[in-house]
């Protein structure tokens, strides 16, 4: 059974640590991931990569398939998501090449869908705190252990993009209080809240926004090797949070779903359940 898995570049799984790799295709009810799951061993358990944007990175962060991304995920058995991405920076203190684990997200992402429910099944779950609290610390000592500069909690403002931010809309979440800024981990961790997995980011600072007097300076070719060399510390704080994973999980994730489902098992059309099975088995028949 794989337990754990891993979203990001196609480089995270390039590392020599990971034994009996084999490529699995899922089929899910809501389409294609966006590309096949990796699967192999790493410190003695199997876990599961996914390159978020596909081979030869192809998908805008507006087209990826969220959804069939996670529920890949779930049929292959995986109980712990670490994502790995390339952020912005919004403070100062948060240097290029800085790890941060994020404790928040502000939505500014428009029209994604970011639920699994729906078409005859209502359910809301708690999001109040969308990052697994468990998980995260578990990713911040990785990234210690593997000698990382890393900053435990901030907010991630997940923006719709691709463009990046006007000047004023950088300024204007740094006035908020914001930390990062990125365009994809947002989806992620709602509908892998709703599949009762445990969540976390690993956030790779790349450069700093453009509120920074620096960043006209900044060339794609700088952030590309910047988000290189932050790719091998992933490698590093992702193998080393793996064998930190504990079996057992005894978070509040792991039975998300427990009261969040408001629809009487009987209005809900057999399709749906069907459909859903992995997600909603053990409440609904």
């Amino acid at each position: 059974m794989v337990t754990i898995g891993i979203i990001g570049g196609s480089g995270l799984y390039d590392m020599p640590e990971l034994t009996d790799r084999e490529e699995r295709r899922v089929q899910t009810p809501f389409g294609e991931p966006s590309a096949p799951y990796v699967v192999g061993t790493l410190r003695g358990k199997r876990v599961a990569f996914l390159a978020r944007h596909g081979a030869g990175h192809r998908l805008l962060p507006s087209e990826l398939n969220f959804r069939a991304n996670i529920y890949g995920l779930k049929t292959l058995g995986v109980e712990y998501i670490l994502s790995a991405s390339a952020v912005g920076s919004l403070k100062q203190e948060y240097k290029p090449m800085d790890l941060v684990i994020p404790d928040q997200f502000l939505d500014r992402t428009r029209g994604r869908i970011s639920t699994f429910f729906g078409r005859g099944l209502v359910a809301h779950v708690g999001f109040a705190h969308p990052f697994c609290a468990r998980l995260s610390e578990v990713a911040f000592g990785a990234a210690r252990q593997a000698g990382a500069t890393v900053h435990n909690g901030g907010t991630y403002v997940c923006m719709e993009g691709p463009q990046f931010s006007t000047l004023a809309e950088s300024k204007l979440y740094r006035s908020w209080g914001m930390d990062i800024i990125g365009m994809t981990n947002l989806q992620e961790a709602k509908l892998a809240r709703e599949a009762e997995i445990c969540y976390a980011t690993i956030a790779l600072v790349t450069d700093y926004d453009c509120w920074h007097p620096d960043h006209d300076s900044v060339t794609v070719d700088m952030i590309i090797q910047n988000l290189v060399a932050n790719a091998k510390t992933a490698q590093e704080v992702i193998a080393e949070a793996v064998g930190r994973l504990p079996y057992e999980r005894t978070c509040e994730c792991a039975s998300a779903l427990k009261h969040a489902i408001l629809t009487n098992p009987a209005a809900v059309p057999d399709r749906v359940k069907k459909d859903l099975a992995p997600i909603i088995g053990r409440y609904m028949r």
